[in-house]
């Protein structure tokens, strides 16, 4: 299975967005729509969540099928911050796309330089 790099950025956006996953409890989600991720399959979800997780962008524990998460990590949040603007992640995927495959860490420094670019730095 193909990581989805749109799916990884709206999964962080939802884990984000939940109270409950403020670092002090864990939580397991049985489909995406628990979430607030709709436009996928379970398998899809379960496979993300593990990627995210194993990236250490996620405070999970391991389990058979889902990993239990309890929030966003230091670096999951640096790099949400990094593509949560909309016309940034418009931009990093545009720039991106005439690459067959591009890892986390290039769009994470594409996002960086749009982000630069936005505010005029160097």
């Amino acid at each position: 299975m193909r990581r989805d790099m749109e799916l990884v950025r709206d999964i962080l956006l939802s884990i984000e967005r939940n109270d409950d996953l403020n670092g002090t409890g864990w939580y397991q989600f049985n489909e995406p729509g628990e979430l607030g991720v709709s436009e996928c399959s379970y398998e899809r979800f379960a496979y993300t969540m593990k990627l995210l997780a194993d990236a250490g962008f996620l405070q999970a524990k391991d389990d058979m099928r889902m990993p239990l998460v309890a929030g966003l990590t230091w670096e999951g949040h640096e790099f949400l911050d990094t593509v949560r603007d909309p016309e940034i992640w418009r931009k990093t995927k545009e720039r991106a796309k005439g690459v067959a495959s591009v890892g986390i860490g290039f769009l994470w420094e594409i996002a960086k330089a749009e982000t630069r670019l936005k505010l005029g730095l160097p």
